[in-house]
């Protein structure tokens, strides 16, 4: 199982080379706008939110694409170095531009590590010094990133707008964190145990009173390549507890998680929910908000 895994992520890092989402070129863009570059979609759409019409915003990753090992391209490290503000994730989490970060930020960008500023919670072993950097699954600190894009954007063109815009956007959030709330109240206390595929779901779990019971892929990198015996405890795990779901993720191949629940049987459901980008259009989670209340959707159907 462990090979296959191999061989399925291999075949998903081959991806287009630019990968840009959701921006004006630079024919077109005004020398005088501000220009933003995001590394993941989900802090894409909080830049796009406080930015609105008074610059562009580059994102790096294409949606749906693994964020742990992707490689810029030539362009991309362009866009990062001229920038005049990235806002990158930080705590390992684009574990392969970490490099195009610090030479952006040695030829003078402005780089903002978002997680690092939101009081990220350790991984299940405290003394490892590893943090969690899925800081975008709880809505509340995406308020606050969009204060601190807003803050940032300051510095470099005062305008009242990025404050007022970066307020709407939190109300909107916190509108959100209502109604996802609401969702999942139908989950029950007993039923409130998550299976994922990789340490994720840390914060989204801390947040709406859910227990991550266990994972597929160990640690909080997709790179991770579990062992038979792991897999095997997780299968007794599941079963004694009378799990009802494995959530795998849009960007990784769910071959590993339909394995673990094949050993179950049919009482296990496999379920995709988006973690590491946001959703094609029509996924019902192209925006950060969307695809917060989609996961609270697809968990609640479920586990309820």
């Amino acid at each position: 199982v462990a090979r296959h895994h191999r061989m399925v992520i291999g075949g998903v890092l081959v991806v287009a080379a630019l990968g840009l989402w959701g921006c004006s070129s630079d024919e077109t863009t005004d020398p005088e706008s501000i220009q933003v570059v995001a590394t993941t979609t989900m802090l894409g759409d909080v830049a796009r939110n406080i930015v609105g019409e008074a610059g562009t915003v580059d994102v790096i990753l294409p949606v749906g694409v693994d964020p742990h090992d992707y490689q810029a391209s030539s362009q991309q490290v362009a866009l990062l170095n001229r920038a005049d503000l990235v806002v990158a994730n930080g705590l390992g989490h684009e574990e392969g531009l970490e490099d195009e970060h610090a030479g952006a930020s040695d030829d003078g960008a402005n780089v903002v590590y978002d997680g690092e500023r939101h009081d990220p919670i350790p991984f299940s072993n405290p003394e490892s010094g590893d943090e969690d950097p899925h800081v975008w699954m709880d809505p509340l600190r995406m308020a606050e990133a969009g204060r601190i894009v807003a803050a940032e954007l300051s510095a470099v063109q005062p305008d009242p707008a990025w404050t007022a815009r970066a307020e709407s956007f939190a109300a909107e959030l916190l509108a959100a964190d209502s109604a996802i709330e609401e969702i999942l109240a139908a989950v029950p206390a007993g039923s409130r145990k998550l299976v994922t595929n990789h340490k994720a779901m840390g914060y989204y779990a801390a947040r709406y009173g859910f227990d991550i019971f266990g994972t597929v892929v160990p640690g909080g990198s997709t790179l991770g390549d579990p062992s038979s015996a792991e897999l095997a405890e997780l299968v007794a795990a599941i079963e004694t507890e009378g799990v009802a779901a494995i959530f795998a993720e849009s960007t990784e191949p769910a071959a590993l998680a339909e394995a673990v629940a094949e050993e179950i049987g049919d009482r296990v459901a496999v379920v995709d929910l988006y973690t590491g980008s946001l959703g094609e259009d029509g996924s019902g989670a192209e925006t950060l908000i969307d695809m917060l209340l989609t996961n609270a959707r697809l968990i609640a159907e479920a586990l309820a």
